[in-house]
């Protein structure tokens, strides 16, 4: 088996949702700036200001790590004028109509899974969702027998699995591993701001304060349809983490019985 590359340390940033003002907040985090890897655990670009947040992050250039999700899928079905199904296929037409053909080469073609030996902490494996689908809902009170199946087929040596999707920070034992969560960026449930993580030699969970108002002032302003109301639902105001995690649940179940 080839080694994983290492890296002593590596900023998460999940679920950017195109909110550049959120990322831009992040970015100026002296721990990211100096991050040997910036990993982009994918959906970063479905939301209100695509291209910018994916100009923004080309910027980093070999530091950045990406990984796609199903907003990346979805965007790309999009641009070449495929139907998206589900409740965000409007959002995904919408941000598609937003970004240039080099930006939709930025998004096809990404890896599901992504390798790196953190520094402090071993093999740590980065998805979006889970290593086996892009849509995966795995919870923190996610019941055991759900992370095994998540999980099942992992190489040996993998001691950490970083996975997104769902928005909401955690950080547990399930499977054997350690399952991070860093929550969202762009639309996170929980508390306000924009959340990330932090890896090696360790793992923080963090949350950076940004100026909601003038977020969403540039937001309003982007072009992208319904931006004000965008800003308002997940910027101004957000969900809690209470409410995701009951909504979240349910999607769960469903999942878990198409595995039946």
């Amino acid at each position: 088996m080839t080694q994983p590359p290492r890296a002593a340390s590596v900023a998460v940033l999940a679920d950017i949702h195109g909110n550049l003002p959120a990322l831009r907040a992040v970015l100026a985090e002296p721990d990211v700036a100096t991050a040997a890897a910036v990993v982009l655990l994918g959906d970063i670009a479905l939301g209100p200001m695509p291209a910018q947040t994916l100009d923004v992050l080309a910027g980093l250039g070999e530091r950045a790590v990406w990984v796609h999700g199903n907003c990346e899928r979805e965007m790309v079905t999009a641009f070449d004028g495929g139907d998206v199904p589900g409740p965000y296929g409007a959002q995904a037409a919408a941000s598609a109509a937003l970004i240039a053909r080099r930006h939709r080469a930025m998004l096809d073609g990404l890896p599901l899974t992504v390798t790196l030996d953190v520094g402090g902490l071993g093999q740590a494996l980065f998805c979006h969702a889970t290593p086996r689908r892009d849509d995966e809902m795995l919870l923190v009170d996610s019941p055991p027998e759900r992370f095994r199946a998540a999980l099942s087929g992992l190489e040996p040596g993998v001691e950490v699995v970083v996975c997104g999707h769902t928005h909401m920070q955690f950080d547990r034992l399930a499977a054997g591993r350690r399952v991070i969560n860093p929550g969202s960026v762009g639309m996170p449930y929980g508390p306000a701001g924009a959340h990330w993580a932090m890896l090696g030699p360790d793992v923080t969970l963090r949350r950076t304060e940004y100026d909601t108002s003038a977020a969403a002032r540039v937001i309003a302003a982007s072009g992208y349809p319904d931006g004000q109301e965008w800003a308002r639902e997940y910027v101004l105001s957000h969900y809690s983490d209470a409410e995701a995690l009951a909504a979240f649940t349910e999607i769960a179940r469903g999942q878990a019985g198409q595995d039946c």
